[in-house]
């Protein structure tokens, strides 16, 4: 399980049950998992969005505090976190919110056979 500098100032515990995620706790109380996809996401919006890298990670704090208990996660169609009770968000569903948009090149050819 990874460390992480943005986070470095919270509590973390190890989930014997997800072992390869990070999981955070908030001083007042709130939890999140911090899945190794979604952080490799972050990487890439860190890489392209510099100046706005800050906003993203205290929304995803602010998100904790409101939702409680968050996983983010790589791909909400199979997150790699199973936990009842918590919510699952996306990268995007973090930098949408904030109007931080990472083109989607990954479509096929514009150009028939």
């Amino acid at each position: 399980m990874k460390d992480y500098e943005e986070f470095k100032n919270l509590r973390k515990e190890k989930d014997e049950n997800n072992p390869f995620c990070a999981l955070y706790f908030l001083e007042s109380g709130e939890s999140f998992y911090l899945e190794p996809v979604f952080y490799t996401q972050l990487m890439g919006f860190k890489d392209h969005f510099a100046d706005k890298y800050p906003l993203i990670i205290d929304k995803m704090i602010e998100l904790v505090k409101r939702n409680k208990k968050v996983v983010f996660t790589g791909n909400f169609d199979s997150p790699l976190t199973e936990i009842d009770n918590y919510i699952y968000l996306e990268v995007t569903d973090v930098t949408d919110s904030l109007q931080i948009y990472a083109e989607d090149k990954s479509r096929g050819s514009d150009y028939g056979d």
